[in-house]
Order: C-alpha cells, then structure tokens, then sequence
C-alpha cells in the first residue's frame, strides 16, 4: 500500500460507510470535498495525476476504491453490486466526510453511479464531472445501434459464468495490464508500477467476481430504470476522450436535454482511460470547470 500511496500523494484511510469499510486515498484538507469514483477494472491508483492537483486547488480529495476493488469491503454476492446500494456507498461516504461542498468526479462505472446519484438527487453536489460515460439515457439510445452494440460486445460476455472471471485474472492479471496499455493513446502513462497496482488488484481472491458482478447487478439496473429522465441541476462536465474503444461520440448527443447547466469538452487522440492517457489536458479542464 505504501507504493499506491506515493503514486497518489496521499494517505491512505480506512472509512466506515453503509456499514462497509472503505479503502480511501485522501489528500489536502477543509470542508470543501473531491470524492473520486473510479471505473471498471480500475483502482483509485487511476487518479494519481488528479488527486494531489485537485489538492493543490483547495479540495480535500478522496480517491476511493469502490465496493469490491482494492481494501475496500468485497460483499460476495450478485446483487450487493446492486445500482441503489453503489450510490448509497456514495451517500455514506459523502455523509462520514461531513464537507460543507462535494464535487462528485466519476470515470468508467464511478461515472455511471455519479450520474445517477445526481439524477435521484442523493445528497446535495456543487459540481458533477464525468468522463468518459454517456447519460444512462443516452447510452440506452446508442445501444440499439448496431454500432454501439459492437463495441460493447463485452457487456453481453461479461454475464457469463466464470469464463469472465478466468479471463480478466489470466496470467495474474497479466493480459488485463497488456490490454489498458495497448488501449492507451499513450502507453507510456501506465508505468510497470501502476499496473502491477491493477494487476494485484484483480488477482485478490474474489476481486474479478467482485468486478463483473457490478455488469451483472448494477449494469442491469441501468438498463431497467424508468426514473432516469429527471434534469440534473447540478453543473455538470463531461471530458471524453475521442478515441474511446468501447463507447462511440453519438453517445454524447442529446445529454444537453438531461442538464441544466453542462459543458463538454472533447480531447482528441485520447483513450477511454482519459485521466491517465491525458492528465494534463483533463487537469486544465477541470481547473476551469471548478
């Protein structure tokens, strides 16, 4: 843990939250609070450019590892990976921090719970920042598209029984940490550091189940939701990186029907994996936005 701590420039903190123990990286201090939701098959390790910046601008930053990732409690079964009970971690965590101010920034899966946490109107946010995940709404759209349906080909797999699980741990997480480095538009940000993080990560006993059971749970509720059309007032950014292999730019259109107040800034020559691909084209863009 103390290499993850470095790669991050924090300490690391065990927080009790809707009755789990949660796995958090925190760094800077105050009641204004960045909690930093991280994707699938990720680690908060993934926000290791972001979390001493967002420091650095003001924030008490928390990098956390969700339900099932890294030291954080890992339920065994399908349905704790469940949508509601993903955002009530959420709302219990955002409730032990006790800030005054809370900007939500999600990736990946940490996207998905954001945005329908600030579309159910959990708690009260001061700005939302998402990346590289449409409105679930707009994703339902894109999904009856052949085109999207190609890409997301692997949501179907991933329902399968312990084939995924083989899969994603093979060669001790070894093809896992091949595939998001040759999916980078800069492989170079994936040291053999940080992916030996992710490689640990995914070989823990339980930890891929754990991973795809949020496809097989959460990823269900997403597609079944009828209370998703709600407009979200909070000020929202989405930053995509164009050259996403799993999610096409027509996911984008249409958001603007969802939110009130949004921005969205697409980075050219820029992967799925945004935060890490690109830090400093994302940590100017969320300078201005916060």
């Amino acid at each position: 843990m103390d290499s993850v701590e470095q790669l991050l420039g924090a300490r690391r903190r065990v927080i009790a939250a809707h009755g789990h123990e949660f796995e958090v990286f925190e760094a800077g201090e105050g009641g204004k609070l960045a909690l930093l939701l991280h994707g699938f098959p990720q680690h908060a390790v993934s926000w290791r450019h972001q979390v001493p910046y967002l420091a650095g601008l003001g924030y008490r930053v928390w990098a956390v590892n969700q339900r099932g990732y890294g030291g954080t409690s890992r339920p065994r079964r399908r349905e704790d990976y469940a949508l509601d009970r993903l955002t009530e971690d959420v709302a219990g965590l955002i409730d032990a921090a006790g800030a005054f101010s809370v900007t939500l920034i999600g990736h990946d899966w940490g996207a998905f719970v954001a945005w329908i946490f600030a579309i159910r109107r959990i708690r009260l946010l001061e700005r939302l920042v998402i990346i590289n995940v449409p409105h679930p709404l707009c994703f339902r759209r894109e999904l009856k598209t052949w085109a999207q349906r190609r890409k997301s080909w692997y949501i179907g797999f991933f329902q399968l029984p312990v084939l995924p699980e083989l899969l994603l741990a093979a060669g001790e997480g070894r093809l896992l940490a091949a595939t998001m480095r040759h999916d980078a538009r800069n492989p170079e940000a994936f040291s053999n550091e940080v992916l030996d993080v992710y490689r640990t990560n995914v070989s823990a006993p339980g930890a891929a189940t754990a991973m795809l059971n949020w496809y097989r749970a959460a990823g269900r509720d997403v597609m079944a939701a009828t209370d998703l059309d709600a407009l979200i007032e909070t000020p929202t950014l989405v930053i995509w990186g164009e050259e996403d292999v799993a999610l096409g730019l027509p996911c984008l259109d249409g958001t603007d029907l969802y939110v009130r107040d949004l921005r969205i800034e697409r980075l050219p020559n820029v992967s799925h994996w945004a935060q890490e691909d690109a830090p400093q084209e994302v940590n100017r863009v969320l300078e201005e936005f916060l």
